[in-house]
This record gives structure tokens, sequence and C-alpha cells, in this order.
């Protein structure tokens, strides 16, 4: 699955349009490595997402085509969540 259509349907992201901006500007990394919108997401995968000043690192748990507001975590699971703590803005 396109990592900016699974950043949608998981809702990390609301919009594919922005999942698509985000993976653009180079905040999204999957397995360590800078990922593009159409890098495939597999199930096992690390993804981790700059956020403004917060990193979030997930581990991709189910890939689905479709999926309901409620049933949406469940693609996921949160492994880390951190603040950035340098001086320059950079992690």
């Amino acid at each position: 699955m396109r990592l900016d259509k699974f950043l949608k349907l998981s809702r990390l992201i609301k919009r594919r349009t922005v999942a698509k901006d985000v993976s653009e500007q180079g905040r999204v990394w999957i397995n360590g490595r800078e990922a593009k919108p159409s890098s495939a997401v597999k199930v096992g995968d690390e993804l981790t997402i700059q956020f403004g000043q917060k990193l979030v690192t997930v581990r991709v748990e189910l890939l689905s085509e479709s999926t309901r507001k409620d049933d949406a975590a469940k693609m996921y699971t949160l492994l880390k969540e951190e603040m950035n703590k340098t001086e320059n803005g950079l992690f």
C-alpha cells in the first residue's frame, strides 16, 4: 500500500494530500529511511513522522483498503512519541 494512502486510512494524517505534502517535505521515514508518498508500506514496518516539534513512531499492524473511523487505530501500534529537545529545531 502507498505511504500516503496508509497515513490517510489509519488517520495518522487526516487528508491524503496533506500526507503527500508531509512525505515530499522529508518528514516521514520507513524503517529509518526517508520515504516518498509512493513508497510501499508493509505490515511490520516502522514509520516515523515529524509533526512540528514532535516525532511519532508507529509499527504497521494491518493494511486495509478501507476502514471505519473506529477501526483506524488497529492499523498501527504507537511505539514512541518524543518532543524536539535541540536548540536549532532539528531532531
